[in-house]
């Protein structure tokens, strides 16, 4: 695993080493103890799929708010996404910032982001999948959300929203 950072303090692109063979490879998607290595949150308490059907569905941006916030760890397993990630640290020196991230099912590559963050991301191909690992068990009654279109970070997505649920398209301004 080679970890890259990124822009906002604390998350990582994380790309997966392949050992090819005549077979095909083989790969750690997954290592606890490497993580941890790099002063990261290495716990998982639940996996989660999403999947679009349609080219430019947003889903998020999510997050859970404190005690319960979560780390992520996303990789793209069909089609590709543009995965985004917002700091929402008030401490942070990259507070209110954003990241944007391609992930595609062939690239092997995975966002770590950490706990504090909102998350979200949009189908750049129909039949798009995302697998991510989390670190906390999701707690309804600490669910937020900010809306793809909020003025205060200005998220510019890759493509038209083709599709967003009524309850992403229903979170106030950020304050």
């Amino acid at each position: 695993m080679i970890f890259v950072e990124t822009k906002l303090k604390g998350a990582y692109v994380v790309e997966l080493k392949k050992h090819e063979d005549t077979r095909g490879f083989f790969a750690r998607g997954w290592d606890q103890t490497i993580l941890e290595q790099h002063g990261l949150i290495g716990i998982v308490t639940q996996q989660n799929i999403a999947f679009s059907k349609i080219k430019g569905t947003v889903r998020g941006l999510h997050y859970q708010k404190a005690p319960h916030q979560e780390t992520k760890f996303i990789r793209c397993t069909r089609g590709s996404v543009f995965d985004v990630i917002v700091d929402l640290r008030p401490d942070s020196p990259t507070y209110k910032q954003w990241l944007g991230v391609t992930l595609a099912m062939d690239d092997y590559r995975v966002l770590y982001m950490p706990k504090d963050f909102a998350h979200g991301f949009q189908a750049l191909e129909d039949n798009s999948e995302i697998i991510y690992l989390v670190s906390e068990p999701y707690t309804p009654d600490f669910e937020a959300g900010i809306r793809y279109n909020d003025p205060s970070f200005n998220v510019e997505w890759p493509l038209p929203v083709s599709m967003i649920s009524e309850k992403d398209m229903s979170w106030p301004d950020f304050s």
